[in-house]
């Protein structure tokens, strides 16, 4: 086959990038391939609305996929790429070869999964990420089943909510001495942690996985690192993700906290790019990777216009959100190095803790509050840093901070 641009990963940074070269007037030959059978489709509705019945499956797609051959976009599903041959300049689709004159890894991140040693491979153990794995995990989150949920992230967080929903006993552990304790400040902790108990959620922090045990083939209990056993019917993994680098990795490139990208979105190999979860890019000195959909549809577009000449640097402006019952929050900025919390109340379940470095605004975290995040967001876009005590006043109109 001839050879043009070729893009391996078809979730939310691969639909961007091939969408973009076409709308940027890219005439040449453009191939999307992914490991799915299904087209790019959107992942944070695939554990709540799917989940719940709410979405059907063609509305979770990115866009129909009449689109593709529209734009004469060549979208290889159910096809993962095995291997890339730099020299020749080709991916290995099983047995068949495809050429490129560039190529764009958007491999996408994996779930970390439990250890067989520790019953990681019993049936009825559950990761969520893709929509096979919500596929297989719905038939049993049914009223009156026995969840333990591991890992106090957004990803368990979320997972519980949906649990307790369709009825299920929730029980949720985190090794570390909070929820959220690596993403967030302990005020939100708080937060989410009095919401879900008031949910009915049983959250025991600072408290592990021993192992899982089962009548031979299925999960049918839990001990606790602290002696407890727990009598369950599923498990549900929330302990993060990682990169997806295999393909990186058996090429060769670089790699640091993914696949390593220069401002451009170029890798080490001048001739292949990477965009989205699977890789780090330059940031004020160090390098960055992001884990959101924002990320990987600026990113992709991004690197579609510098493969196509352009020399644009990728500035990220972080955002972020996470629904739970009836609480949307909203996250803008990136909170590393923060020594201060600024706590704006509004009404019933609606507040807003602010980070601060010394007097810089650094991030916010907004729950029920969409007023504060999108000021806090222009804030931190603008490099601006409102003053802390006025922050706090509920008697302040925020949108003053702005003048």
């Amino acid at each position: 086959m001839t050879g043009g641009i070729v893009v391996v990963g078809a979730g939310q940074a691969g639909a961007s990038l091939v969408a973009e070269l076409r709308k940027q007037g890219h005439s040449g030959p453009v191939t999307l391939i992914g490991a799915e059978p299904v087209p790019p489709y959107q992942r944070p509705p695939l554990s709540k609305a799917y989940l719940l019945g709410e979405m059907a499956l063609e509305r979770l797609f990115l866009r129909p996929e009449s689109f593709y051959a529209d734009q004469d976009i060549a979208l290889r599903l159910g096809q993962p790429v095995t291997a890339i041959d730099r020299a020749a300049k080709t991916v290995a689709l099983g047995a068949e070869t495809l050429s490129y004159d560039q190529l764009a890894l958007t491999t996408g991140s994996v779930p970390r999964r439990l250890p067989a040693a520790i019953g990681g491979d019993l049936g009825g153990v559950f990761v969520v990420r893709g929509l096979s794995d919500v596929d297989a995990m719905a038939p049993h989150l049914k009223d009156g089943a026995r969840a333990l949920i591991v890992g106090g992230g957004y990803i368990g967080l979320e997972a519980a909510a949906v649990a307790r929903k369709l009825g299920v006993a929730v029980t949720l552990v985190e090794m570390a001495g909070r929820i959220l304790q690596r993403v967030a400040a302990p005020e939100t902790s708080d937060y989410f942690r009095a919401l879900h108990e008031g949910h009915g959620v049983t959250i025991r922090e600072g408290v592990g996985l021993a192992r899982l045990t089962g009548d031979g083939s299925r999960v049918t209990g839990a001990e606790l690192s602290d002696g407890t056993s727990l009598p369950v019917d599923l498990v549900i993994v929330g302990v993060g993700i990682a990169p997806d680098t295999v393909l990186a990795e058996k090429a060769g490139l670089k790699i640091d906290n993914g696949i390593a990208v220069d401002a451009h979105g170029r890798t080490s190999d001048p001739a292949i790019w990477a965009a989205g979860d699977c890789c780090s890019f330059p940031w004020r000195g160090g390098r960055l990777r992001l884990e959101s959909v924002p990320n990987a549809i600026d990113m992709a577009e991004c690197v579609a216009r510098n493969m196509l000449g352009a020399t644009e640097d990728y500035v990220p402006k972080p955002w972020f959100w996470s629904d739970q019952y009836d609480v949307k929050l909203q996250i803008a900025g990136l909170n590393a190095g923060y020594d201060r919390i600024v706590t704006r109340a509004g009404q019933g379940q609606s507040v807003s803790f602010w980070y601060f470095a010394g007097d810089r605004l650094l991030a916010v975290d907004a729950m029920n509050d969409p007023r504060g995040y999108m000021i806090g967001k222009r804030l931190i876009e603008a490099g601006r840093s409102p003053d802390p005590e006025a922050l706090a006043d509920p008697a302040t109109d925020l949108k003053s901070l702005l003048a």
